[in-house]
């Protein structure tokens, strides 16, 4: 069995994009730091992404049977640290709007978003994979993409 510490690293030096997963509640919006975000299927068009067994933000959106992905543009690592803390109020501060349909929050200035509703859901070791089905998705006003790598952020690419 390998050490979770040395896996860790390792998967650390595969850079990703960072997102921001949104969801409406009955008490109010919801959302996580998600980066094992990634495009599925084309036809229907489908996403993933996983989350930990244990987030307790998962279940209030797994309820809402709806999400956001929020592609976070360059530039908006503070949006990504705040909803990756527990404990404290996450969309302080942060400007939205609500999804038609969905009410799920799209997070202003991102690089694109993709509304979805839950397809379905398995099991992954520790973490949970979740199949959204895409409803609508535009590109965003942000530049270019924010990346995470061995700890620490950065950007890719801006438009051609």
């Amino acid at each position: 069995m390998i050490d979770s510490s040395v896996f860790r690293s390792v998967a650390g030096r595969f850079p990703t994009g960072v997102t921001v997963i949104t969801a409406a509640t009955g008490s109010g919006p919801v959302g996580f730091t998600c980066q094992s975000f990634t495009s599925l299927s084309l036809d229907p068009a489908l996403v993933s992404f996983n989350v930990s067994r244990s987030s307790s933000t998962w279940p209030l959106i797994r309820e809402a049977g709806a999400f956001c992905v929020n592609v976070l543009a360059a530039g908006q690592e503070k949006i990504a640290q705040s909803f990756a803390e527990r404990g404290v109020e996450r969309f302080d501060g942060v400007k939205y709007t609500c999804a038609l349909g969905t009410d799920s929050p799209r997070l202003a200035g991102t690089a694109a978003w993709l509304d979805a509703t839950i397809e379905d859901v398995c099991g992954g070791g520790d973490h949970l994979i979740v199949i959204g089905r895409v409803i609508a998705a535009a590109v965003g006003e942000g530049e270019g993409a924010l990346l995470f790598h061995r700890g620490s952020y950065g950007s890719a690419g801006g438009e051609p």
